[in-house]
């Protein structure tokens, strides 16, 4: 059995366990994105064209991450993961998707509600405090983000 790290609540994965599902739950052909503290990740076509993701990760987090009531930020969708564990759920932002494992919801059996809305809070979280913690190019050497 895994151990939590001391700064790891119940429930919530750790940072490289995090990165290595987003990773697996990414088709390969997309090289070029960025993972957010709490799971949202953010898919970028014509990558070469942005010389500086991270702020513009930043921007597109600032404005599709945080959720309103009765906004089209409550939407989402749910996707079973073939490559790995979980799910992904996305919103009404482009490219933009928030990892969901297993460890992080109670029931055994989740449904599609309860994974969603588990996500859609995960894509909250990082929308209105957006840490990254990996930036993928894929021109560089894949490495996590220094903070």
């Amino acid at each position: 059995m895994k151990q939590k790290s001391d700064h790891q609540k119940a429930g919530e994965i750790a940072e490289s366990e995090l990165l290595h599902h987003v990773r697996l739950s990414i088709n390969p052909k997309f090289q070029d994105w960025v993972l957010f503290k709490n799971g949202t990740y953010i898919i970028f076509e014509h990558a070469e064209e942005i010389p500086d993701l991270k702020s513009v990760a930043l921007k597109f987090m600032e404005e599709f991450g945080p959720v309103y009531i009765g906004e089209r930020s409550e939407e989402f969708d749910v996707t079973d993961l073939k490559n790995t564990e979980g799910w992904i759920v996305s919103g009404h932002g482009y490219g933009m998707y928030t990892y969901v494992s297993p460890q992080e919801i109670k029931s055994k059996k989740p449904d599609t509600i309860t994974i969603g809305l588990s996500g859609r809070g995960k894509r909250d979280l990082d929308g209105r405090n957006p840490i990254i913690i990996h930036i993928n190019r894929q021109n560089c050497q894949q490495r996590d983000y220094e903070r």
